[in-house]
């Protein structure tokens, strides 16, 4: 009786030894450890995925500012401006102001670009950037010098004090501390200080003050009416 059941769980054994040799190799692939993590990992994305669709469904508004929020992010880090842009406006604001006489520059305008100039031949500008924006910022020596305090890192500048060094910030394909700069870049403040206050600024004109303007201007091309005495 002993040896008939042993028989029996002997062949039991051998039939589902020969069953699991019948198994495919993408059956031993997706029964391995890496299949199965690879379906946790498809369940776990399937599940986040259905999480989303049905949340969105339930609060669009909030969804729709989750979604503009990411477009505004993903624009911002599109065209952010990189250090070739920031050098081709510092090139047109230079002949700009070269176009100009020196009597009639923006002490301003031509102070601040001639500073970046002066840097940028130095080769002292970097460029960093912070993912949505750019920065401008100077550092003391130029890349390739090689004097042992540009080349410590014991001795470099720390990075709490970039801010005091940024020179220009870029965001959205402009460069808003040149732009600001070379606001008026023509007009020389200097030619106006001489003036009483209430003519160092003008004012623009109201509408009342423009449409009587205007109609001065019409009047002085219709002809000339005499009365009879002058004739």
């Amino acid at each position: 009786m002993a040896s008939s059941m042993a028989m029996k769980r002997w062949f039991s054994a051998a039939v589902e030894t020969v069953v699991t040799g019948k198994t495919t190799r993408w059956e031993r692939l997706v029964n391995s450890k890496a299949g199965v993590w690879c379906r946790g990992l498809f369940s776990d994305y399937k599940e986040a995925f259905r999480e989303i669709v049905v949340g969105t469904w339930e609060r669009p508004v909030k969804a729709s500012f989750y979604l503009g929020l990411l477009g505004s992010v993903g624009a911002c880090f599109y065209t952010k401006p990189d250090n070739p842009s920031f050098e081709a406006n510092l090139l047109k604001c230079s002949n700009q102001l070269g176009l100009l006489s020196p009597w009639i520059r923006s002490g301003t305008s031509n102070g601040h670009v001639q500073n970046l100039v002066k840097l940028h031949n130095e080769g002292r500008l970097r460029h960093i950037s912070l993912g949505v924006v750019s920065l401008i910022y100077c550092a003391d020596y130029h890349p390739d010098a090689s004097l042992y305090e540009a080349q410590c890192s014991n001795l470099s500048v720390p990075w709490r004090v970039l801010p005091e060094r940024v020179l220009d910030v870029g965001f959205a394909r402009h460069w808003w501390i040149l732009e600001s700069k070379m606001k008026n870049y023509d007009v020389n403040e200097e030619e106006f200080k001489h003036l009483p206050v209430y003519m160092q600024a003008t004012i623009p004109p109201s509408v009342q003050e423009v449409e009587r303007n205007e109609k001065l201007h019409r009047d002085s091309w219709l002809p000339l009416k005499l009365d009879n005495e002058e004739k």
